[in-house]
């Protein structure tokens, strides 16, 4: 079976879809894995790693762009879609599925009008316009949340969750040992987020009277990688400091407790690895849907929550101080949240497009 995996640009969407990749090949591996992605996106970085194919599409986004960027996106579309369509006929996929991301729409578009099985998969509760658009015209929607059905034509939505690498699932915790610090796992999505790299260091002259038992592990995001990486070395902090981190599963089993963002595919990760997590939602995410996120394991007792708008060096160190002095807390924190893990998505997912193949017209 050939299978094309449309999208990517960010963490969010492209972990997705990895998982789905994971789990075809895991029931049969002479499944064959195509991603079609762009070349700025953080596929780029990450499938050779994985040893998983990508072809790249000449595309840009066009919201949020001015005028004349905008027009110049707009206008790439048309050979987006002829690129698409070469793409597809060389490697003649049973399905095309989109995870978002540039590359997604000319993709599915592009299979659709050849004929060829298509789905999407949308992370989020509110899902942006090239899936509005992808929805009217794909055989089968994956959801992660109930409420989104409202938004697609319901007979093509299935909740199936969001699908998770297998790495998060592969075991809880890593061993500790007596003595081990207690470790903390700072990132902001897998480009960074300015406003946590500065607030960790803003907390860290409040915490001095457990810095001796403390470790950082901390992404940073390649802007902000040399002023953390110095502001650790000056104050002599233990911390081992990244601009991406490519193992994140087994650096998630191997930490006490993590602070981000509450993107979808992050809230999944945390939530299947039964982790305890300070999260602090990106205030200008399209229909504040992270806050949304946040709030969903706030209200379980599944996270501590900070909006943007009350970060602080001081308050965030007094938060990580109350829950390196109440383990306890942090244990009933990391059930809740494992309470809340979906690990049967990407075999959801797997197992509805087996039937979207299946239906095939003759």
């Amino acid at each position: 079976m050939n299978v094309i995996i449309a999208g990517g640009g960010t963490g969010g969407h492209l972990f997705p879809g990895i998982a789905i990749a994971e789990e075809f090949l895991k029931r049969d591996r002479a499944h064959n894995i195509l991603f079609i992605g762009t070349e700025r996106g953080l596929e780029k970085r990450i499938l050779g790693n994985l040893g998983l194919p990508l072809h790249t599409l000449t595309v840009e986004g066009i919201k949020g762009k001015g005028v004349y960027k905008g027009l110049s996106a707009l206008l790439k579309i048309p050979g987006s879609l002829i690129e698409s369509c070469k793409m597809i006929r060389e490697f003649g996929p049973d399905i095309v599925i989109g995870v978002g991301g540039y590359a997604s729409g000319p993709t599915v578009m592009a299979a659709h009008f050849m004929g060829i099985k298509t789905a999407i998969a949308e992370q989020n509760a509110l899902p942006g316009v090239t899936n509005r658009i992808l929805g009217n015209f794909v055989d089968g929607i994956f959801l992660t949340f109930p409420e989104t059905k409202k938004c697609f034509p319901e007979k093509k939505t299935i909740v199936s969750g969001n699908p998770i690498r297998s790495g998060f699932f592969t075991e809880t915790h890593i061993p500790k040992n007596a003595g081990d610090k207690f470790t903390l796992l700072v990132f902001g999505g897998s480009q960074g987020a300015h406003s946590i790299n500065m607030a960790i260091l803003d907390a860290l002259p409040h915490l001095s009277e457990i810095k001796a038992a403390l470790k950082i592990i901390h992404q940073t995001g390649d802007k902000d990688l040399k002023t953390v990486s110095e502001f650790y070395r000056s104050c002599g902090m233990n911390a081992d400091v990244h601009p991406f981190i490519m193992d994140i599963a087994k650096t998630y089993r191997s930490s006490n407790l993590l602070i981000c963002r509450a993107g979808a595919t992050s809230i999944a990760e945390i939530t299947a690895s039964g982790k305890a997590a300070i999260l602090i939602p990106f205030p200008y995410a399209v229909n504040d849907h992270q806050t949304k996120n946040a709030e969903a394991l706030l209200h379980a007792g599944a996270c501590v929550m900070i909006h943007e708008t009350d970060l602080s060096g001081n308050k965030l160190a007094e938060i990580i101080k109350d829950l390196y002095h109440n383990p306890e807390r942090i244990k009933e924190i990391e059930t809740r949240s494992a309470n809340l893990g979906n690990p049967r998505a990407a075999a959801h997912i797997v197992d509805a497009c087996m039937e979207i193949i299946a239906s095939k017209k003759v």
